[in-house]
């Protein structure tokens, strides 16, 4: 028997979606559960699960290509005694298990964190988030020295921002595929969702062994820079369409550059026991599985400032002001899909070590691309780390619903007055934006001014706390 499984609609509002990438091919057997498509939505990226057993018939839509919502995509042939529930009966008995169920108030926009959910009833999402992406280049799925090693996969992160540089897809030759590559399997399932193949890899560990770290070095590395050679058959412009989580960033950012009234007040600050704070950290038994990094004091000079001036973390609704005594903190993350905010809920009700933790999980599910909707709903307050990309401050812009953004800058040696003296020390600067409807300029100096001085002499973060 053949079945035709259509588009459907995810529960986000949407009409339509794009295919990203295939997991299946024509002649495949594939299993009830079994991921079998990647899609791009408006709100993020989303991974279909198959609803019968069967083989792959035909695939009806290419990679690229955008689907309206009802539109078959995939052809199944279920044989004899195939699955005799209908399509919707089988994908509606597959939702329950395996969807989270977003926040009472709604999903909003990547990128647009804290934006009024809609008006309308949400109505329940049919297929699960798990997508295991990971380059703005997708891999086929041949076999590689990666996935013939293991058939296993899971992530990493930078500090807040993060990139991920396009892995070209690779045959490899059958004496290649034998190579032997010694690591684990959390650290193969890391290799395949960061896109990197191990066998390019430098182990550092026992026996030259790959450790977590070593992918991070790899994945992080920037990519070899490409003589500026234009050939004579490449075009002199390039036209890339504006849809998905891109587009709707963009709507987003529009619409709170011309709704809110904006204020940016810049700050420089002496962070030098803040750094060897970091370092001490590191140190720690409590800290010893998590990257630790200076956002992570950044992170809880905020909670700790926020607590002191509550207005900062409230929302303009237009009839009221709505001041919120909970502060799910989110941080900006650069994909190559776009921009997104996920954002820790109750970040200000976490001990430090799991801060550190919620830090390093929220940037490693944004870098593989399985943030989902419910994750980058609610933000309160947001920290962009511009410093990453080597970068002082800039005029952040304040996302949707919340009052205020604060970047933060790239920490470098600067010649600092220490006591009358001129010293070397570490510095950076940080530029706070605020909603000016809610937070005046005294507010918002007061504000910065305290996260500046907490980052000079963490002990402050102890007596404010």
């Amino acid at each position: 028997m053949r079945r035709e499984f259509k588009l459907p609609d995810v529960g986000e509002g949407l009409t339509e979606a794009e295919i990203v990438r295939w997991l299946v091919k024509p002649g495949d057997a594939v299993k009830v559960h079994q991921e079998f498509v990647e899609i791009e939505t408006a709100k993020s990226i989303v991974a279909l699960p198959m609803p019968w057993d069967g083989v792959v018939a035909e695939l009806m839509a290419d990679e690229g290509q955008t689907v309206d919502v009802g539109v078959a995509i995939i052809a199944i042939d279920t044989g004899e005694g195939g699955a005799d529930a209908a399509p919707s009966e089988r994908i509606e008995a597959l939702a329950d298990d395996m969807v989270p169920k977003p926040p009472a108030e709604g999903a909003v926009e990547p990128g647009a964190h804290g934006s009024p959910a809609p008006k309308e009833e949400r109505q329940a999402v049919l297929v699960g988030y798990g997508v295991k992406t990971g380059a703005a280049k997708r891999r086929p799925r041949k076999a590689t020295a990666t996935d013939t090693a293991a058939e296993t996969v899971a992530p990493a992160v930078p500090d807040a921002a993060t990139d991920v540089a396009p892995t070209a897809p690779a045959s490899v030759e059958p004496s290649a595929a034998k190579l032997a590559v010694l690591a684990k399997p959390p650290v193969r399932k890391l290799a395949k969702d960061l896109g990197v193949d191990l066998t390019t890899v430098t182990g550092t560990g026992p026996h030259g062994s790959i450790t977590r770290d070593d992918l991070r070095a790899a994945s992080e590395a920037p990519p070899e820079a490409a003589p500026a050679v234009r050939t004579a058959d490449q075009p002199r412009e390039e036209r890339i369409p504006v849809k998905g989580v891109r587009k709707m960033t963009a709507q987003a950012m529009v619409a709170s550059a011309f709704t809110a009234p904006h204020v940016t007040e810049f700050l420089q600050v002496d962070v030098t026991a803040t750094m060897e704070a970091v370092k001490r950290l590191r140190a720690m038994p409590d800290f010893q599985d998590v990257k630790v990094s200076p956002l992570l004091l950044v992170a809880k000079a905020v909670l700790t400032a926020a607590r002191r001036y509550p207005m900062i973390n409230s929302a303009w609704t237009g009839e009221e002001i709505v001041v919120k005594h909970y502060v799910n903190l989110g941080i900006a993350a650069a994909t190559p899909r776009g921009l997104i905010v996920p954002n820790i809920k109750d970040a200000d009700t976490r001990s430090l070590p799991d801060l550190a933790k919620a830090l390093n999980q929220l940037a490693e599910t944004a870098r593989s691309g399985r943030t989902q909707p419910a994750e980058m709903a609610g933000g309160t307050f947001t920290i962009t780390n511009v410093g990453v990309f080597g970068v002082d401050t800039g005029t952040p812009i304040i996302n949707p619903g919340e009052s205020a953004i604060l970047a933060f800058g790239q920490v470098r040696d600067m010649p600092w007055v220490v006591d009358g003296e001129l010293a070397v020390r570490k510095v950076t600067t940080l530029a706070l934006s605020f909603d000016h409807r809610l937070v005046d300029g005294e507010l918002g100096s007061l504000f910065l001014r305290d996260v500046g001085a907490m980052l000079e002499d963490p002990l402050r973060m102890l007596a404010w706390s």
